[in-house]
Order: structure tokens, then sequence, then C-alpha cells
């Protein structure tokens, strides 16, 4: 009998199928099975690293924690040590206000609100809410910075910032910052959320030397900090970050910038609405004027200030503490600035001076009185030795060293001709017409400069034309050297925008008395030119080196032709307009040049030793007619002769330039400047540096190239010169003829008298 099948048991196709499937379902539950093996181990695995990064994590905390306990929480009251400011021999000059005395402290009720939001949109909107550390907006800064693929978003929140300011913590490690964590933590334990705004509000920097929000407010704005606009907020809070660039009297228009940005951001926070926005966008800002701004003590001592944030970071400023080593001689600065002031007090005492005096200005003013500046800058280096930026800083903090842009008249002459013997070969002795000119540039109007005496002398040495500043030959020297050469010369000089016009050879364009002075320079530093600094170094509080000037050389002009031109200046002190200087008794070796300009309104006077150059300038804040007859002679000679006197005396005794090596007494043709022949009719002798020693001689021509620029001039081979040193020679320039009767026949120099 056959056996019965179980009832589960299945024949057939179907009965196969059903024993595949039920075979396919068992594999894949074995693999299920052994999966979830696997995942457990990853699951415990992660665990594990889990429960260890929150160990370390506490651990961390707990280490950092036990660290920021070291900190003297009454730190962040303090305000910061004072900063001190030396001469170059060492002598304590002034300490720098700022540093305590340029704050006043407020709370955080006597600030505006327009100014706390802005503050907070932009550097930490949800301070209120956190407690030192912002853990929302820092995982906020890592996707933003995420998706922008860099770092533009940062975490700190106003009381990690005011804890890296006030204890100095400025290496940028991860140490560093955990720590910083750890220090606002700790000030959020001890201090409540608007003591640590007023904290904050009172010690940050705000750019020119103004610390704090109350200070700041006063200074640009002449406002208390509580009357705060919503546009002046934003542009003060927008400042913080750059207070070096962005504030509004290094560059209004970037404050402006910045100011719109925090506006945005303000909208995006919603403290503000679009409305309100766009009214805080238009509003007009006023800046307290130049000559009110808030000063620290001398012009110096402010000058330094405004330097510190091209050196160092804001927190090394904040910090205080700091030596500051300047390249300032005090005996030379103090006798800048009596000889300023003295002299133009005379001046004040003269008939027909009719201007208001100093002794009757009412403090607060702007100042109607007699106004000068005074620089001397050493040869080898640029370094300043004094500067003298007015007559009375309490008066007017405005600098006129640095920021009076002036016509400079006559003092541009000496580039004017020092850019036609570099380029054309033009020798101090060959003839140049002091005939009227008439030009025209580019189809302009014709022009017809007169000379200063009105009068008109013919053929004369070139050299005549700068020792007496004939306007007449010195355009047809521009002329010949070429408008485009000068131009580039005066840029190369850093003398700023000038004209293209023919009026540049005469001065007719502006720049500062620093400019025209370091350009001055370049005669007696071998053709070069040094850039100006008033900054040696700079230490912290622990004697640690933070900055070291480094000197800047520029090369100008080749040296031959910077001894040439210096050797013609120094007829100008010895029969030229300088010649005041020696009749004062200053009688060494030096060279200048003076200036005067159009009705009187700039006087000047720039020279130099082989150590020192220095310049003078006198005038009206506001430009007009000092008073008739007001010549550089008169008004700013007498004080640079006091100060060169002072100087010989002060470690700074002056030598003659001497001439250059290989150079020879030549004798040479006035009209070609070529070497003489038997045919010269005007030879004249003079030493010269071995790269100008003509390659030709002279054959006889009558007029040559160089002596009537407005005639056509005949084809005659124009010497050239190679690159020389620096030279100057105790010899006129004029030259000395040898030729017996030949030289007889040229007569006396057929001088004018006036300048200009």
């Amino acid at each position: 009998m056959p056996q019965k099948k179980p009832q589960h048991a299945k024949s057939g196709p179907f009965e196969m199928i059903y024993a595949k499937s039920r075979r396919k379902k068992g594999r894949k539950k074995g693999r299920k099975k052994g999966r979830s093996g696997f995942s457990r181990a990853l699951f415990r695995l992660g665990s594990t690293l889990t429960a260890l990064g929150i160990t370390l994590s506490v651990i961390g905390s707990i280490y950092f924690s036990i660290l920021a306990k070291r900190f003297d929480m009454n730190v962040i009251k303090e305000v910061p040590q004072r900063t001190l400011v030396y001469s170059k021999q060492g002598n304590l000059l002034g300490h720098l206000s700022g540093h305590g005395e340029n704050r006043l402290v407020v709370d955080a009720s006597e600030v505006s609100d327009h100014f706390i939001n802005a503050l907070l949109a932009r550097e930490d909107s949800r301070f209120y809410e956190h407690s030192g550390v912002d853990y929302i907006g820092a995982m906020r800064a890592v996707v933003l910075n995420i998706k922008a693929r860099g770092f533009d978003q940062g975490a700190s929140t106003l009381t990690m910032q005011l804890a890296k300011n006030a204890y100095g913590n400025k290496d940028k490690t991860i140490h560093r910052k955990l720590l910083e964590v750890a220090i606002a933590v700790r000030i959020e334990q001890n201090y409540s959320k608007d003591e640590i705004l007023g904290f904050y509000m009172n010690r940050i920097y705000f750019g020119s030397g103004l610390y704090g929000i109350e200070r700041a407010s006063q200074g640009f704005f002449m406002k208390p900090a509580s009357d705060l606009t919503p546009g002046e907020g934003a542009m003060l809070a927008g400042v913080i970050r750059g207070p070096s660039l962005l504030n509004p009297f290094r560059s209004l228009e970037a404050a402006t910038d910045i100011r719109d940005e925090v506006v945005a951001r303000m909208v995006a926070e919603k403290l503000i609405s679009e409305a309100d926005a766009a009214e805080a966008k238009t509003e007009t800002i006023t800046l307290r004027p130049p000559d009110k701004r808030l000063a620290t003590g001398s012009y110096n001592l402010q000058t330094v200030f405004d330097l510190l944030s091209d050196f160092l970071a804001p927190e090394d400023i904040e910090n205080g503490g700091l030596k500051i080593h300047t390249t300032l001689d005090a005996e030379l600065q103090a006798s800048a600035e009596k000889s300023l002031d003295d002299h133009l007090t005379r001046i004040e005492s003269r008939p027909g001076f009719q201007h208001p005096k100093k002794s009757v200005h009412q403090r607060g003013k702007a100042t109607r009185y007699l106004q000068g500046a005074v620089v001397s800058l050493d040869n080898s280096s640029g370094a300043i030795l004094a500067m003298v930026g007015g007559r009375s800083f309490g008066d007017s903090a405005f600098n006129r060293v640095y920021r009076a842009h002036r016509q400079v008249g006559s003092t541009f002459k000496p580039f004017v001709y020092a850019n036609a013997f570099e380029t054309t070969g033009l020798l101090p002795g060959a003839y140049v017409n002091d005939d009227l000119i008439s030009l025209s540039h580019n189809g302009g109007p014709v022009w017809s400069p007169q000379n200063s005496d009105g009068t008109f002398t013919g053929l004369q040495p070139s050299a005549v034309g700068l020792i007496r500043s004939r306007n007449t030959m010195s355009i047809r020297v521009g002329q010949l050297g070429g408008i485009h050469n000068v131009r580039e010369l005066a840029r190369t000089l850093k003398f700023g925008e000038i004209p293209d016009s023919p009026v540049i050879y005469l001065g007719a364009f502006e720049t500062t008395p620093m400019t025209v002075t370091s350009a001055m320079s370049i005669f007696a530093a071998k053709g070069v030119n040094f850039t100006p600094y008033l900054i040696e170094r700079i230490e912290n509080s622990n004697g640690d080196l933070l900055y070291q000037n480094q000197i800047r050389v520029t090369q100008v002009l080749r040296e031959s032709t910077a001894w040439m031109t210096a050797d013609i200046l120094g007829e100008v002190m010895s029969t030229g307009t300088g010649v005041s200087a020696r009749n004062a008794g200053y009688t060494v070796p030096s060279y200048g040049k003076t200036g005067t300009t159009n009705d009187y309104r700039d006087a000047w006077f720039v020279g130099f030793t082989d150590k020192i150059t220095t310049g003078v300038w006198v005038g009206l804040d506001q430009p007009k007619t000092i008073m008739e007859r007001g010549y550089g002679s008169t008004l700013a000679l007498p004080v640079w002769t006091e100060v060169m006197k002072t100087a010989e005396n002060s470690g700074y005794a002056a030598e003659a330039l001497p001439l250059p090596p290989g150079c020879k007494n030549t004798i040479l043709c006035r009209e070609c400047g070529l070497l003489a022949g038997k045919q010269t009719l005007y030879p004249y002798q003079m030493p010269l540096p071995p790269d100008r020693q003509p390659s030709a001689t002279c054959r006889g021509h009558g007029l040559g190239p160089f002596a009537g620029m407005d005639r056509k001039p005949r084809a005659y081979s124009i010497p050239g010169g190679l690159v020389a040193r620096p030279i100057n020679s105790q010899r006129s320039p004029l030259g000395e003829g040898d030729f017996g009767n030949k030289v007889k026949k040229i007569g006396r120099f057929l001088f004018g008298r006036g300048e200009r």
C-alpha cells in the first residue's frame, strides 16, 4: 500500500517552483542575519568614538576652564597703558593720547540704540541670547564658509572679541581660540550683558586716534554717542573691522560703502525697516572740519598716531604700552618751531601787513592769521628730522607739511633744468635766450609770460635762468626738455597730478611742503630719492620689536645731472635770490631755491647742505595775497636760515658737495655745447663730469641750437650723457673763460633782479 505524501508536499512544475522559491527566501534570510551583525559592530564602534569625543571635549573644557581662571577679570574694565614717543636721541617727546587720555567711558544706556543695533547686526546678532559663545552662529558660519569655499564668515561673539582685545591673545591657533572661548564664558559669568556691551564699546578703536564710541562720535561727528543717527551709527559699526582704511577721516567713500553694508545687514536681522534703511543710506554725513579735529598734543605726535594703523594691528594699538622711536631731532625740532613763529610774528608787525595777528586769535575758530610749515630731512635716508605743521597745534591740528596743497612757484624750476640736462645734453654754460616768448600748447591760447622785473636780457648762460629765476629762460629750457619728460619727472617724484601745459615750468600747480622738500633732496643725494619716514621702530611693553622701518630708494636722475643742478643752486645762495642767508651769517656751503607765486599768495624756500634738506612754506590757509613784495626770500628764507644754523651746531655740519670722480676742466662753446674750437666765438671753461664730455668740437656757426629756443635750431649734434657718480663742485658751472680777449667780448652777465 503506497505511503501518503505530507500535506505540504506538492508535485509537478508548481511544486518545483515553490521549492525553488523557498530556497531563495532561505538564502535571503541568511544574508539578512549576517548584515545585522556587521551593523551592530559599526554601531558599537560609533558609540565608542562618540563617547571618546565627549570625554575629550569634557576634559578639554575642564582644561581650558582652568586656564581661563588664571585671567584677572578686572582687566576687562581697565584702560590700556600709555604709549610713549621718543626722539632720535632717545629723549621722551611725549605720550600718545588715545591710550587712556583720548577715551571717554560711558554706560551702554548712554549710547544711541542706532549704533547698538548696527553693532549687533554687524558683529553679534545673538548677543543677548548666548552665554559668551554662539554655537548656532558658529554652525551657521561653518555652513556659509563651506558654501563659499572660504572663510568669509567668522564666529567670534562680542564677548570673545572683548576677551581677545583685553588680554592680548593674538596668536592665530586653535589653542588661542579655545582659550578665548573659555575666557568669554568667564566674562559672561562675572558681568551682565549691558556691562559687557559697555566694556566693548568703550575699548574698541575707530581709527584716527579715537578710542571708544563716545570719543569716536565726538571726534568724527561733533556730537555725543547718544545723538548718533542711524546712518552715523551704521558707519561707525562698519569702521570697527578696518579702522585704518575705513574711517571717514581717511576715506569718506569707503566709510559710506561700509555703512550701506551694515544697514543692509540690519534689514536682514529685522532691526530696521526697508524705508528706514533707505533713509539711513541717504543721510548727509557731516564730519568735523580738518582744522578742528581732535588733537593729541603736537603735529608730530598726531602724525605718529595716524601712522600707527599703517604698521600695526588694531589690537596692538589698543593695548597701548608701546615705545615708539621716531627720527625727530629734538633740538632741530625746537628750533624749527621757534624760528617759524618768531619770524612770522615779526612779519605781522610790518607796515602793510593787513591780516589778523596770531595774538588776537580766538581759540576754537578757524585760523586766519599767517601760517607756515617747516620740514627737515636726512639726505642719506629720508628720515624726518624736524616737522612743524603750523604755528599752533592748539589753534589748528591741520598739518600743513603733509596736507596743505599749495602752488609751488619757482621751487619747481630746478626740476625743469635738471630734466633738460638729463635728456638733451644741455650744459649750465650754454646760451639760452631771455627775450620775450610767445607760445601755444595743443591749440590753446597764446601765452606770453613776463619776467618779474619786467626786463628781457637776451642771451644768457642757462644757469643764469635758474640763479635769477628768469621765467622766459625757464620756459625755453622746459620746452627743450619736453613737457612730457618734465611731467614724468614730477610723477616719479610724487608731485601729484600736474597740468599738461607749459605753465608747469613756472610751478603753476599745487603740492605739499613735504613733497617739494623730499624732491629737492635728490640733488644732494646723487639723484636718489629716499621715501620720507617718521617712525624708526616700535616696541611693545616687553621690548619686543613690532615694527622696523625699511629705507626705500628710487633712482630718479643720473648722478651727474644731480651734481650740475646742485652746483647752480649753490650760486643761488652766493649771488642769487638766496643771498640774504649769507648776509644773516649762514656762510657754510649750501644750495637752495626761493619760490613766490602770483599775487604773493605763497612764499617758499627749499634748500640743502650735503647732510640735510629743509623746506619752508609761508601763506594763509585761505589763499590770498600775504603782502606786497612778499617774496620767498623775505618770508621763508629767514626761517630756513635759523633752522640750518641750528643744524650746523647739532651734528649736521655742512661740507661742500665734492667734484665728481674723474671730473676735469673743459673748454666749451656757449652756443652749441660742444668742445671749443679755433672758430668758437664764446668759449667758457667749467669742471665737467666724464659722462658729460662732448664727443665733437665746435667749428663756428653763430647761434647754435641752445641759444634761441623759439628760433628754428640748426642741425648740430647735441651730445648726450652716460651714467656718472653724484657730485658737486665748489666752482661755478657758469664757467671761467681762459681765452683772454674772446672771453671779454661776452661781457658781464645781464642778470635780472626779481624772483618768481
